[in-house]
């Protein structure tokens, strides 16, 4: 292959790779533009700047409320999924078992499969069993959805660790609770933080799951924008949208900043 036929290979690459890249992200900085006009209707180019949709999410009370539902989800699905998900982790990643692959394929099977099926089978189940539409009903649900994530990142970064710690530990004298505490628990910190993170996220931004639990007292925020976006189509989504954008930017800050991204790979 000639020198100029490499160089425009490589040339085409990187133009698609910069296509592809705008076209991932046209669509989100537009939002975000959107959501500083001035106008009461939703257009791009925006004929002016103004902070008056931000003000008016928090005018708006039902947002509030749902975003305090939506919190308090998020926190309680990704607690319930470390709570699951490590000592699973801890057990199958390093199983020789024959079954051990098939659990945690199990585990990890919400990923393939439709939210809104998820959501309408749970809330079948869950109706059946007397829980029905309920907050736990919620979290529950949200827990099935967020599991994957911690199973897949603990799993990732304690497979990847040498054995040697934990045996060096137990020889000289540390029962398996301080075993887990002083040495395991530190070497897999960062892939439950990273694990975490993507729980809050996934639940927070859920919306196929939480439609089926929708009431008076469950309403998370997507759910409420939905209903909003029914009645009115002002920017005040696009302002709700990018304070969310900037809330998933944040914590990946912090997160990045405390242990660094690059060491919540499986290489661990």
């Amino acid at each position: 292959m000639s020198v100029f036929s490499r160089d425009w290979i490589n040339t085409a690459l990187a133009a698609f790779v910069v296509l592809f890249f705008v076209f991932m992200l046209a669509p989100i900085l537009v939002v975000i533009v959107v959501s500083f006009t001035s106008a009461g209707y939703v257009a791009f180019p925006i004929p002016g700047w103004s902070l008056k949709w931000f003000a008016n999410i928090f005018a708006y009370r039902p947002f509030i409320d749902a975003m305090i539902v939506s919190i308090e989800v998020a926190v309680g699905a990704t607690v319930l999924s470390c709570l699951v998900g490590v000592p699973a982790c801890l057990y199958l990643a390093r199983s020789r078992a024959a079954w051990a692959n098939t659990v945690m394929t199990f585990l990890l099977s919400p990923l393939s499969m439709p939210m809104i099926v998820i959501g309408f089978a749970s809330l079948f189940f869950l109706s059946r069993i007397g829980i029905g539409i309920s907050f736990t009903a919620l979290i529950v649900t949200h827990m099935v959805v967020c599991l994957p994530y911690v199973i897949r990142t603990v799993a990732g970064v304690y497979a990847g660790l040498p054995t040697s710690y934990e045996e060096s530990a137990a020889i000289l004298g540390a029962n398996p609770a301080r075993v887990f505490w002083h040495v395991t628990l530190p070497l897999i910190r960062p892939g439950i933080i990273a694990g975490s993170l993507f729980s809050f996220l996934t639940s927070f931004d859920n919306l196929p799951i939480s439609y089926f639990f929708a009431s008076a007292s469950t309403n998370t925020l997507p759910v409420v924008m939905l209903s909003y976006l029914e009645h009115q189509f002002d920017p005040t989504i696009a302002a709700l949208s990018t304070l969310q954008l900037l809330m998933a930017i944040i914590a990946l800050l912090v997160v990045d900043r405390i242990y660094g991204i690059d060491k919540m790979t499986v290489a661990g």
